[in-house]
């Protein structure tokens, strides 16, 4: 079966971004190959030989593949990464490092990190919660989440649990 990556297109920040990357999420995150813009092709599309052309980096066990492909395209929000956490820790940890260095907080737990890429920072437990058979606890779950920006799990949990404390 063939292998799906990402592969995310960048100016000329490839390196830098996958090493920002391998930072934050460390375990069983790695830089791999990295090549580089031969002088002949390099020539053909305007960039310098000998530049970062394709960077191939891990990041919890995920292959990805940054290119420097120059300015021509950049990220929307219509492709983002969600980062799954068990704990609050997790989801301050990761929010408070993808944000970082000029990147951008928004509702619901999205992000923007400094190279523009968008991030959805959440609970595990919160596809559970939204999918809760009991509508009236899954629709108390999504407006509560609707009102934040960094997710607090405590409060999605209250929220959760609130028809059930009254009885």
């Amino acid at each position: 079966m063939p292998k799906i990556n990402p592969f995310l297109w960048f100016d000329s920040e490839a390196l830098e971004a996958a090493e920002f990357y391998v930072s934050i999420f460390k375990k069983n995150s790695n830089i791999g190959k990295i090549t580089r813009y031969p002088k002949e092709a390099a020539e053909k599309i305007g960039r310098t030989p000998g530049l970062v052309m394709t960077v191939e980096f891990t990041l919890n066990g995920v292959e990805f593949v940054a290119l420097n492909g120059g300015p021509q395209f950049r990220f929307s929000e219509a492709i983002s990464f969600n980062v799954n956490c068990d704990t609050q820790e997790e989801i301050d940890y990761f929010w408070k490092r993808l944000s970082a260095d000029g990147g951008s907080t928004g509702p619901c737990g999205w992000l923007k990190d400094k190279f523009g890429l968008s991030w959805q920072v959440s609970p595990a437990v919160l596809g559970e919660m939204l999918a809760d058979e009991d509508k009236a606890r899954a629709e108390r779950v999504m407006n509560r989440m609707m009102e934040m920006d960094k997710i607090d799990i405590a409060v999605l949990k209250k929220a959760y649990a609130k028809a059930y404390a009254a009885s």
